[in-house]
Formats: structure tokens, C-alpha cells, sequence
């Protein structure tokens, strides 16, 4: 059994190795409102987009799947929710994961300590997590990848337990939130959680752009992204919306989401990934494809 997981982890890396530049462009946090779920099939039909990770907790998300259904080619994955956002499960099942008002918070450092040093926390975690694989794979939609709300999965223990009940559900890919101009503490980390991913043997791409652009990404960030890309699979991700009066979040308030739709439906951003000459597609096409 020991020999496996080497087996598995070096067929990543030849596929890996196999795959030209190739370019997965995702819209996080489908499934929150309907002005997002609006903006995801608009980027798709008309525009350059390829995957959506979808809020499966989330207000709109019976909506973003429906949606989701009548677009057999875009690429979905599940977006887990761990701070900041909707549990699957009532707060009578998770109370020590939830604020009084059945929510997740938004303290990840008070989170993520707990989740590590009290067993009790953990194994409501690992409730939760399998809840919303369960729900997504209740939609009947296939399972392009999985990442996390605020990259939580960044914690060892998300992580670990993401690994393990992914199995149970398919997971055969993950993002790997590193971009390239990351600050230099952050790299060991990312390491580890690099190694963690290929010897459980799931396909994750090199590195990510929109971090450093959260909320942002308009089309002069996509043209320069575009223009300066290394080698490798990258991903883009990005949150578009349709424009409205109010933030869809409290920690949305500044984030530009009519200008990062348009980036999507932009001809200028379609001619440049054109000259770029890089394979398309959700980690579906680019690691089995």
C-alpha cells in the first residue's frame, strides 16, 4: 500500500510535465447572489471565462446550480465556506463553529488556532466540510476542483481534512493559492502545502493570479497578467457581478465587481490569451484533457 500514493503523485507530475502552458480562468463565489450567478453565465457564453466555484451553503446557490445544469461545459467546483459565509449544517449540529446568528466569522487566526488544538472543534469541521461535499455532489454536477473562501485551506488541518473526505467525493484537483510575487515567509508554506497535495496525488495548478488583486482584477490587470505569465498551469480567478446599489458583502466594499466582469467579456483580454496560445479549460481539461 505504501508504494501507492508515489505511483499516484508521479503521474501528476508527468501530466503535469506533459501539459504546455495552459490557463484555467475560474469566478469564485458562485452561488452568493444572483447578481454573481448572472455575471458567471454572461462571462461564459459571451466571454472568456471557464470554471466557477460555487458557494454551495450560499443564498443564491439553488439558483448558480440551475444555472450551472444548462452549461454542461463549465467547469464547477465546490467552494467551501469556512469563515465569512453560510454552513450546510444547522448551527445545532456545528455550535462551535458559528456566531449567534448561524454564520462562520471572520476571525481565521481565533478559527484556525482552535481548529488545530481542540478536538471538539475539529470534528465539527469535519462535519461541515463533509456536509458540503455531500450537498455539492447532491446537485449531480461534476467536480472540477475544490478551494476555499479566504484560501482557509492554507491550514494544515483544513487541509488534511479536505484530502480526506475529498476522497470520499472524487476530488481530484485543488487550487494551490501561490502567486508568483508572493512575499518570500510565505513560500515555505506553500511548499509544504505543495507536497502535502502531491503526495495525496491530486492535480493543483502552479500558481494563481488575483491575490494580489482581489476584487480588482479589470482589464489592465488582465492585459499585464497576460503579458508577463511563466510557465506552467495557471489560474486566474476573479469575483464578477452585475453592478448594484449595495456591496455584496461587508468585506466587498470595495471590490470592483462590474469592472471585473467586463475584463471577461472583454475583446481585448480574448485577443491576448489568442496570442498567448495557452490551452483553456477548467482543471478538468487541462490535467485529464
Amino acid at each position: 500500500m505504501a508504494a501507492e500514493p508515489r505511483i499516484i503523485v508521479s503521474r501528476a507530475f508527468e501530466l503535469r510535465a506533459a501539459v504546455p502552458r495552459a490557463l484555467i480562468i475560474t469566478a469564485d463565489d458562485f452561488g452568493l447572489h444572483p447578481r454573481v450567478n448572472l455575471a458567471v453565465e454572461r462571462a461564459y457564453r459571451h466571454g472568456v471565462l471557464t470554471a466557477a466555484s460555487l458557494m454551495i451553503g450560499a443564498p443564491a446557490a439553488i439558483d448558480a446550480v440551475e444555472r450551472a445544469r444548462a452549461l454542461p461545459h463549465l467547469r464547477v467546483g465546490l467552494h467551501l465556506v469556512l469563515a465569512e459565509g453560510d454552513a450546510v449544517l444547522p448551527r445545532a449540529r456545528i455550535p462551535a463553529l458559528l456566531d449567534e446568528h448561524g454564520r462562520f466569522g471572520s476571525n481565521m487566526v481565533r478559527d484556525g488556532a482552535r481548529f488545530f488544538f481542540l478536538p471538539h472543534v475539529r470534528e465539527q469541521l469535519a462535519c461541515e466540510i463533509h456536509a458540503q461535499f455531500e450537498a455539492f455532489a447532491k446537485t449531480g454536477l461534476a467536480l472540477d476542483h475544490v478551494n476555499t473562501h479566504k484560501h482557509f485551506h492554507l491550514h494544515p488541518t483544513v487541509l488534511d481534512l479536505i484530502i480526506e473526505i475529498g476522497r470520499e467525493f472524487g476530488m481530484k484537483a485543488m487550487r494551490l493559492p501561490f502567486e508568483a510575487n508572493a512575499p518570500l515567509w510565505l513560500r515555505p508554506w506553500i511548499a509544504r502545502v505543495r507536497a502535502r497535495l502531491e503526495r495525496a496525488g491530486i492535480f493543483h495548478n502552479d500558481y494563481v493570479v488575483g491575490i494580489a488583486r482581489s476584487g480588482c482584477m479589470d482589464e489592465a490587470a488582465w492585459l499585464a497578467a497576460l503579458a508577463s505569465l511563466p510557465g506552467g498551469v495557471a489560474e486566474i480567478y476573479c469575483h464578477p457581478a452585475i453592478a448594484g446599489e449595495r456591496a455584496l458583502t461587508d468585506g466587498m466594499r470595495d471590490y470592483r465587481h462590474a469592472d471585473e466582469l467586463e475584463a471577461l467579456l472583454s475583446s481585448n483580454v480574448a485577443c491576448a490569451l489568442r496570442a498567448l496560445g495557452a490551452k483553456l479549460g477548467g482543471f478538468t481539461d487541462v490535467f485529464n484533457g
